[in-house]
């Protein structure tokens, strides 16, 4: 993990495409500026994660979906 110090209004740039600038700092609250392409999904890790639980989840349930319909055309 690369780790990086940074002061409001400085910036980290990643690839061509993305800059995250420090924005203000407020006691132990950073909030963060994210300039990206249109095409790069950026979420909070919290969301990120909520997502990725809602796909796996939906994934198994037509999974379950299928073998009904299979199993409904056997009969």
């Amino acid at each position: 993990m690369l780790i990086l110090n940074r002061k409001a209004d400085e910036s980290i740039q990643i690839g061509e495409d993305i800059e995250i600038k420090v924005l203000s700092i407020e006691g132990n609250q950073v909030r963060l500026g994210v300039d990206a392409p249109s095409n790069i999904d950026v979420h909070r890790k919290e969301i990120y994660i909520s997502i990725q639980e809602e796909n796996k989840e939906a994934a198994s349930m037509n999974e379950g979906l299928l073998d009904l319909l299979k199993n409904s055309k056997k009969s």
